[in-house]
């Protein structure tokens, strides 16, 4: 049984750093990496908040990368090979949430404070700098993976649920600018 989250965090920010690759050198391709890490990181630990939790992801699996492939144009033509392993401990909804963390700092800042007092934690300090203040060279290496339009349909799949949870769910939906409805 797993003791951390560490597959599901490695295998989808891997996913995240092939499907909004940074385009640039070694440099900007480690910013965007670390970049991609710390908010698949937050979004890991806000999925799954205890250890049992993460008992039960390593039990049935965080599900795969299918559906975001297809959704992100980067379907892999035809099955996965042995060197696609990685791809089945893909989260969908951490993307989906990490992506969600990228585009919008603020709600970065607000999911990074509302772990304070996580287990995930175990009292150590932990900095998520380039997730909630990204400088203009964070922002140049992942301007893909920051972009909203272009990863919409990853975001779109849970944006909803990361907002209840965080308790955002009635002023702006992050990272989109759409006000709600009118009454």
């Amino acid at each position: 049984m797993l003791a951390d989250l560490s597959p599901v965090i490695a295998a989808t920010a891997q996913w995240l750093t092939r499907a909004y690759p940074s385009g640039g050198g070694p440099l900007t391709s480690a910013l965007a990496e670390a970049q991609a890490r710390q908010a698949v990181t937050v979004a890991a630990w806000l999925r799954y908040p205890t250890p049992m939790d993460i008992a039960l992801v390593s039990v049935t699996g965080p599900g795969g990368s299918a559906r975001l492939d297809w959704l992100a144009g980067t379907e892999a033509p035809g099955p996965y090979g042995v060197d696609d392993a990685w791809r089945t401990w893909v989260d969908e909804v951490v993307a989906s949430w990490a992506v969600c963390l990228l585009s919008t700092p603020e709600l970065a800042a607000a999911a990074v404070t509302s772990l304070a007092d996580s287990w995930h934690l175990n009292g150590a300090p932990v900095e998520f700098r380039r997730l909630t203040e990204p400088d203009d060279n964070d922002r140049r290496a992942a301007f893909l993976l920051r972009h909203p339009d272009l990863h919409a349909p990853v975001a779109d799949l849970h944006r909803r649920q990361l907002l209840d949870l965080l308790g955002q769910g009635s002023g702006q939906e992050a990272g989109r600018g759409a006000a709600p409805p009118s009454s």
